[in-house]
């Protein structure tokens, strides 16, 4: 069995040390330009297109990553990318939901205790008390229904606060107001106090946080976007913070990453910005359930978290 691997910017030799220990029959290697020799399953995270061009040999490609847009965006510029028979398999929790709940809820629970109006008060050597956001009317949608959003939302609701959860297609979850499609979407935003963003970025969900979504908020709502950078027109969020339409923003993931030093975001100080670290892909867990499916794939069983690339995830 052999394995191709492509990580740029990481600690290659220690993935490639990790894979080994877990499947020690396998012969491993680090992808180079120009490498063209067969192998049988690649454990990528944004390959270039001459990577994985040609390999009809492959029986499935690993994604690094919960999120595939990278990679299917490669596939529509490049036709032909990803071979025919060999599924895409895109990480599952791999501890990243967690990571995720932790940093989602702080992020909320941050502008329900108004710790940031408490901070610049600090900063002016005022003792002044705020009055509390009402409970009741505090209400966070959760834009994004998957694993990560499902367990975000279940949290936050452990909190006494009302909580809508938005999806694709109807779901159900205890405790969670849900809501689908684009029919109801006017419905799920109606309204409300606090915006998490965790859908997948598809053709179809780019720019979804815009000038009309945050019209149907509360006045004064909050944004977290959790998912890529695409998915927010961020002179849309800029002109929402001016107006006071939203009041604050905590951004994870940016349309360029780096975010570049001039960027306007860097300036407004109602904008938290963390550098895409709200759920880490950790080395151990994924090598642990990358393993497991490729035994599985080998003995001829099917695995989960195989990729729709209709849909886009």
């Amino acid at each position: 069995m052999k394995i191709l691997f492509y990580m740029p910017h990481t600690d290659a030799a220690a993935w490639l040390h990790d894979l080994a220990r877990a499947l020690p029959e396998a012969h491993l290697r680090e992808w180079q330009q120009g490498d063209t020799e067969p192998a049988d399953f690649a454990v990528v995270w944004r390959p270039p297109h001459e990577m994985l061009a040609g390999r009809d040999t492959l029986r499935a490609i690993f994604n690094l990553g919960a999120g595939v847009d990278a990679i299917l965006a490669l596939e529509r510029e490049h036709p032909g990318t990803l071979p025919r028979n060999a599924p895409l398999i895109r990480l599952e929790d791999t501890g990243m939901a967690v990571q995720m709940t932790e940093y989602v809820t702080h992020a909320v629970l941050r502008y329900l205790r108004r710790f940031d109006e408490y901070q610049a008060l600090q900063n002016e050597r005022r003792w002044q008390v705020l009055e509390p956001h009402p409970r009741a009317s505090f209400t966070v949608g959760v834009l994004g229904l998957g694993v990560l959003g499902t367990q975000v939302a279940q949290t936050l609701a452990t909190f006494g606060l009302p909580v809508r959860g938005y999806s694709r297609s109807a779901k159900q979850i205890d405790g969670i107001a849900t809501f689908a499609g684009s029919e109801q979407f006017d419905a799920f935003l109606d309204g409300a106090k606090v915006l998490v963003n965790l859908l997948p970025h598809t053709p179809d969900t780019g720019n979804v946080l815009n000038a009309r979504t945050f019209a149907k908020l509360a006045r004064g709502a909050y944004l977290i976007n959790v998912a890529r950078g695409a998915h927010l027109v961020e002179a849309d969020l800029l002109d929402a913070l001016a107006s006071g339409q939203l009041a604050g923003a905590t951004l994870d993931v940016f349309r360029e990453e780096p975010l570049p030093a001039d960027h306007p975001f860097w300036r407004e100080p109602r904008i938290t910005i963390t550098p895409h670290v709200s759920a880490l892909t950790l080395r151990e867990e994924s090598v642990g359930q990358i393993a497991r499916k490729i035994e599985a794939l080998m003995r001829g069983e099917p695995v989960s978290g195989i990729v729709e690339q209709e849909r886009g995830y």
